[in-house]
């Protein structure tokens, strides 16, 4: 049987491999985001795949909404459930923002918490309420960051907002728990997108991108994981959880020397510390 899955910031990167992925196996897609023309592109190439796993479902709607917008994240959700019920939402809109520290406004503050904690928070509980109240559980998956766990120049606001995304996942597991809702994260390491919205330079990619497994993830990577997630045949158990999908960046400090050396201690080539 098909399901219904919601996606927020479905026009593109993560968001879109989502929708494309849910679409493929036979589920009902909606995609949501700001950009209209945009999103009737990526609808397309959803409805390119939709149904080939399945003989029913496939079908693929747009909602087009800004998240920043307070009354937004509700409204999708409800827009959505009014279609059919939504029995998977992927919170995947982020915004991320390169600020140095000492440039930072208010403005630029609350517009990435808006975006990336506000919003999967205001349509998880909109979510929750229509679920218990139709006696349904579905499955919520947010889309955080290795972020969430390592600062850097110019993220405090991303940063930060990861971090609460985090838990907030944590705190919605917790409550709606009761009510056979569950609730999970997504951490991706670095993974290349093709994004207007949140460019990168190529100085910014090299810096970031090296891991254990020694390549870059793609938005297919995270889609998988995120719908292993949302199966309740496949994850049924698991819930408040956040599943680090980096290639193992998150492990440590890969990149760097072995702290000592074959050297004579005492010599110039060896220095006197403990390892960080």
């Amino acid at each position: 049987m098909s399901r219904h899955v919601l996606v927020t910031g479905a026009a593109s990167g993560i968001g879109l491999s989502v929708a494309q992925h849910a679409a493929a196996a036979g589920d009902d897609v909606t995609l949501v985001d700001h950009r209209p023309e945009a999103l009737d592109a990526a609808a397309d190439t959803v409805r390119a795949v939709a149904g080939s796993g399945a003989a029913d479902g496939g079908r693929v709607s747009v909602l087009v909404a800004d998240l920043r917008d307070p009354e937004a994240p509700g409204s999708v959700v409800s827009t959505a459930w009014d279609t059919a019920p939504v029995d998977v939402l992927v919170n995947a809109a982020g915004v991320y923002p390169a600020t140095p520290f000492l440039e930072l406004d208010a403005a630029t503050w609350d517009g990435v918490q808006d975006v990336n904690v506000r919003a999967p928070l205001l349509a998880t509980v909109t979510l929750g309420r229509l679920a218990t109240a139709a006696g349904r559980t579905p499955s919520v998956v947010n889309i955080t960051s290795g972020a969430a766990l390592r600062a850097r120049p110019g993220a405090a606001p991303y940063s930060t907002s990861k971090a609460a995304l985090e838990m907030v996942t944590r705190a919605s597991a917790l409550e709606l728990g009761a009510a056979g809702i569950r609730v999970n994260a997504v951490a991706p390491g670095f993974v290349v997108v093709d994004s207007t919205v949140n460019p990168v330079s190529d100085e910014y990619a090299a810096a970031v991108s090296p891991n254990p497994l020694g390549r870059p993830g793609a938005p297919a990577d995270i889609a998988k994981a995120v719908l292993w997630l949302a199966d309740p045949e496949q994850s049924g158990w698991v819930t408040g959880t956040v599943l680090r999908v980096d290639g193992g960046s998150s492990t440590g400090a890969h990149t760097l020397p072995l702290s000592t050396t074959t050297s004579t201690p005492g010599t110039d080539s060896t220095r006197q510390g403990v390892p960080a």
